[in-house]
């Protein structure tokens, strides 16, 4: 192939978009690119085909497309699926807002302007016994934004070393924090932290982090939540406590019967905020089963230092989002927490999980199983902990099945575990049942 052999960039770019669905100046990009890297090869007396480069190009690309996939890795709240899938309710109220006026900033009880996010906010306060309440993006901006208020800028922030975290992203705890103007002050050591070292710690914030996603066992000891907020309170500090997961209380009376064993390892807000925090935050797509968000809630005064602090603005909170957050904590407030998706899947019965993996057995190829499984609950909730039920486990190479379904009209997404792939039906909604059965089929 020669420079005369290239193909026309506009040429490329239509068959990108036929082939691969791709927008029109994205599908120019990825032909000139090609085109050029073909170029610069042919240049340095190498051999790299334009078209090729620009397919392989927009395949990945158009897999990359925001769509609809199945979750049957038994990771409920699966942070690179989604995380909490909305309810009915939630899902409709923001289709209405999305496309419609809405009364945003606007009270339309004094016909004028009014705060962003109230209902939703005091509402989040109402079912955890809060003064106040505050809604943000996600939780790293609700902790970021905690610690920024009450400490001020270049405040020093009491954390334990057991508690220096990395989340999700490869973010961690101190990167995230330094971001917003406050220095951390380590306290303790990783496996041992005593109230006494946040009493001789010289700062103008306690923080105490849940480490939701991970646990130290053994020779350990941890300053409880009343323990530091005892602390905070003799020494006149504001107490800013991340729970991280949003289990909203640790009763979990949406449930009925005791709470589920794998949640003993979850504080609740309501008791934290009981036991002296001034400000607990947390996220709302986790154990909570809403949209993304992070919620402050705590003491008037705290929470108004929250609110008008500048990063306030640019962490603020979308509109339409707000609605579904609104009806999933509105489901609570009913007594409905049970019926939203991720409570519905962590508590389904799992004789009727088998019978809906015994309808798959048709559809798999010979040789597949029905096996015990343990789905968990996911996004850095309860870690080690795991939900018991059966599974289907695929016969054939593993590998090659997996790729199979991801390739399915609706990929379905399982996981290879112990030499097989498995399909956890209690991360699947029942309704998607069939998807995954075309999938083995096709």
């Amino acid at each position: 192939m020669g420079f005369r052999d290239l193909p026309s960039v506009d040429v490329l770019a239509s068959r990108l978009q036929e082939a691969h669905g791709l927008a029109a100046p994205l599908a120019t990009v990825v032909a000139r690119d090609a085109v050029e890297a073909a170029r610069a090869a042919l240049a340095g007396s190498g051999r790299a085909d334009a078209a090729e480069l620009a397919e392989e190009r927009a395949r990945v690309l158009a897999a990359r497309r925001p769509r609809r996939v199945v979750n049957a890795t038994g990771v409920l709240l699966h942070t690179n699926l989604g995380r909490a899938p909305w309810s009915p309710d939630a899902a409709a109220a923001v289709a209405e807002l999305a496309v419609r006026p809405h009364n945003l900033e606007f009270d339309l009880a004094t016909g004028r302007r009014g705060g962003r996010l109230g209902y939703v906010a005091a509402l989040a306060a109402a079912l955890v016994d809060a003064e106040e309440g505050l809604v943000v993006n996600n939780n790293a901006a609700a902790l970021g934004l905690a610690v920024a208020a009450l400490a001020g800028p270049g405040g020093r922030v009491a954390v334990s070393r057991g508690e220096l975290i990395e989340i999700g992203g490869s973010f961690r705890l101190p990167e995230v924090l330094g971001s917003v103007g406050v220095e951390l002050v380590e306290v303790g050591t990783t496996n041992r932290t005593r109230p006494a070292d946040y009493a001789e710690a010289d700062v103008d914030v306690f923080l105490k982090v849940h480490p939701s996603n991970f646990r130290i066992v053994g020779f350990v000891e941890e300053a409880t939540w009343s323990e530091v907020a005892d602390v905070a309170a003799r020494r006149g500090l504001p107490f800013v406590a991340d729970v991280g997961s949003g289990l909203l209380d640790a009763r979990v009376p949406w449930v009925s019967g005791p709470p589920p064993g794998w949640l003993a390892g979850e504080p609740g807000v309501r008791q934290v905020l009981h036991a002296g925090a001034d400000v607990v935050v947390f996220s709302g797509d986790k154990l909570l089963g809403g949209p993304q968000a992070g919620i402050a809630v705590g003491t008037a005064p705290a929470i108004e230092a929250l609110r008008r602090h500048p990063l306030a603005r640019a962490f603020r909170y979308d509109g339409a989002r707000a609605a579904a957050l609104a009806a999933t904590l509105e489901a609570y407030a009913a007594g409905r927490g049970h019926e939203l998706p991720f409570w519905r899947m962590a508590l389904a019965d799992p004789e009727l999980l088998r019978r809906r993996v015994e309808g798959l057995l048709p559809a798999a190829p010979a040789g597949s199983e029905i096996v015990p499984g343990r789905a968990t609950p996911g996004a850095g909730s309860a870690p080690g902990e795991g939900i018991p039920g059966p599974v289907l486990r695929v016969a054939g190479d593993p590998e090659v099945w997996y790729r199979r379904l991801l390739d399915a009209e609706v990929p379905v997404v399982g996981a290879v575990r112990e030499g097989g792939l498995h399909l956890d039906l209690r991360s699947v909604d029942p309704a998607d049942d069939p998807l995954v059965r075309d999938a083995l089929e096709a």
